[in-house]
């Protein structure tokens, strides 16, 4: 078996290197190449994308000579089932011409899926399907119903998470050679000898392919390379399920394709959070990411290739599944993605990080909010311009502001309703009044201080002046809904300043400084 594998191996390398320069030449010559016109793409010179009808044909020439060789000595090959290479292979060229097709009239969206589905539900009805997820319902078997959509689901997800980490040159063709070779140890020990042909022949047309594709590449996997890869993977990963135990037919698939589901499960949340369509492209892939950062295509691709290794790796431990090599494998992920996306640096992850955050801090963004919320209500019954100082005095000193001042206009007839040290002061159009925490200083800088300035307009349309809140600037996130200070309480305060000032004949004795009201209450 060793030397069938390893020929099988050979010959599927030595064909994907002669077909996929042929295939460049002809693309080249017929003009089927792919023009950069885009922002996200990364190439600068047209280049041809068929790479995949290469990789097709070697694979295909190798299951060929396979069928072959089973027909003339049955008895040797008893687990090379020719009715499950037909339910793979037939879908699975079904999935390739689709592919063909995009790479070279293009296809939207919804056709491509609509087109996968019909591949998958071919597995299922062929008898390649998911049974059980031990995860959610144990080891009850799936009804059909259930087991159609999840089979499904299951089959899109690879498929187009493989397309979907195209994006470098040899980056989807190398990351998917390292799952394949998880997929062959898998089939080697627990599958039949079909499994394991397959995966070492799409394991050889990969790297042969390879010496063309890596950068600078001179030909593109393409969709019809990329789609027929994943599929490809997907089917087989049910095959194998077939025959391994439960946590190996779970978790080893997942886990040895961490890095194209990783890659398809962060572009579905990001652009979720952001509110773009899910099918939108973008510049902001894994890889996209690392070149931000200052690498080459070529360290990035390596770099990936190394966490592509990884995930194989720590899949293969799950070989032996324990309590402990279980626990060790998902904990050795969690921390490493974690990291990893911290690193990248993501503005979509940071902003729901400082979402919740934010929900930890809920309790005194309550507490602020009250505050200005009692003063608004308070501010529509303050009886004289006293009380309406130390109402803005009570509302500011326990929140995240740090000073404000009050600016207020005058209207004809109306006095300052406390004694200045110039008492031609009285009747001027304009006066203000200052506070500030404790330990604030009375005259901030402005490179330390943000302002947030709100005008003044009363019910009764009389403008009022402006109302300045300062806060030094800080990392710490304001603990206020801005809303508060910027919809009913300015109006509030207006309608104060014209209903105290209305009747401040009289000159009210107050000093500033006095600490017993700033720290007073209203009323």
């Amino acid at each position: 078996m060793t030397g069938i594998f390893l020929g099988t191996f050979v010959l599927a390398l030595l064909s994907a290197f002669v077909l996929t320069r042929y295939v460049r030449d002809i693309a080249n010559a017929r003009g089927w190449v792919a023009v950069p016109t885009q922002e996200r793409h990364l190439h600068s010179s047209p280049l041809p994308r068929l790479g995949g009808v290469a990789i097709f044909l070697a694979f295909s020439c190798c299951m060929g000579l396979a069928t072959v060789w089973v027909l003339r000595h049955p008895r040797i090959h008893a687990g090379f089932s020719l009715k499950t290479l037909l339910t793979i292979f037939v879908p699975a060229s079904l999935v390739f011409l689709l592919g063909v097709y995009d790479d070279i009239r293009g296809a939207g969206p919804y056709f491509k899926f609509s087109v996968q589905g019909i591949a998958a539900t071919m597995l299922f009805m062929g008898g390649l399907r998911i049974v059980n997820i031990p995860v959610l319902f144990g080891d009850h078997t799936l009804p059909w119903f259930i087991g159609l959509p999840v089979t499904v689901l299951w089959v899109l997800a690879i498929t187009n998470a493989f397309n979907l980490i195209d994006g470098l040159d040899g980056l989807a063709a190398g990351s998917a050679l390292f799952s394949t070779l998880v997929v062959f140890v898998v089939a080697l020990l627990y599958g039949p000898s079909l499994i394991t042909v397959m995966t070492i022949a799409l394991a050889g047309a990969i790297l042969g392919f390879l010496r063309f594709n890596f950068n600078p590449a001179t030909i593109f996997l393409g969709d019809s390379g990329s789609l027929f890869i994943g599929f490809i993977l997907s089917a087989l990963a049910l095959q194998g399920a077939q025959k391994a135990p439960t946590i190996v037919a779970v978790a080893i698939p997942v886990v040895s394709f961490g890095l194209p589901i990783l890659e398809t499960a962060l572009s579905i949340a990001r652009r979720l959070i952001s509110g773009r369509p899910v099918f939108t492209a973008d510049r902001e892939h894994i890889h996209h990411k690392l070149l931000q950062h200052g690498m080459t295509h070529r360290q990035v691709v390596i770099l990936l290739y190394g966490v592509s290794a990884i995930f194989a790796m720590l899949s293969l431990f799950l070989l032996w599944p324990t309590g402990s090599s279980l626990g060790l494998v998902l904990a050795v992920l969690g921390i490493g993605i974690w990291i990893g996306v911290q690193h990248l640096g993501y503005l979509e992850f940071g902003e729901l990080a400082r979402v919740a955050h934010r929900t930890f801090n809920q309790p005194q963004i309550f507490v602020n909010n009250l505050a200005i919320r009692r003063a608004t209500e308070e501010l529509k019954v303050a009886r004289d311009y006293d009380q309406v100082r130390r109402i803005l005095a009570a509302a500011f000193g326990s929140n995240d502001f740090d000073s404000f001042e009050l600016k207020f206009d005058l209207l004809p007839g109306e006095v300052v309703p406390f004694e200045t040290p110039d008492p031609s002061a009285a009747r001027r159009p304009g006066h203000s009044y200052r506070w500030s925490k404790a330990g604030v200083p009375k005259v901030l800088n402005d490179s330390t201080v943000w302002t947030l300035a709100l005008n003044l307009l009363s019910s009764a349309n009389h403008r009022r002046g402006t109302l300045t809140v300062h806060r030094m600037y800080s990392p710490r996130d304001l603990q206020l809904d801005i809303n508060l200070l910027t919809s009913a309480f300015p109006t509030a305060l207006a309608d104060a300043l014209d209903r105290t000032l209305a009747h401040s004949a009289q000159v009210i004795p107050l000093t500033e400084k006095d600490p017993a009201l700033l720290a007073a209450q209203a009323g």
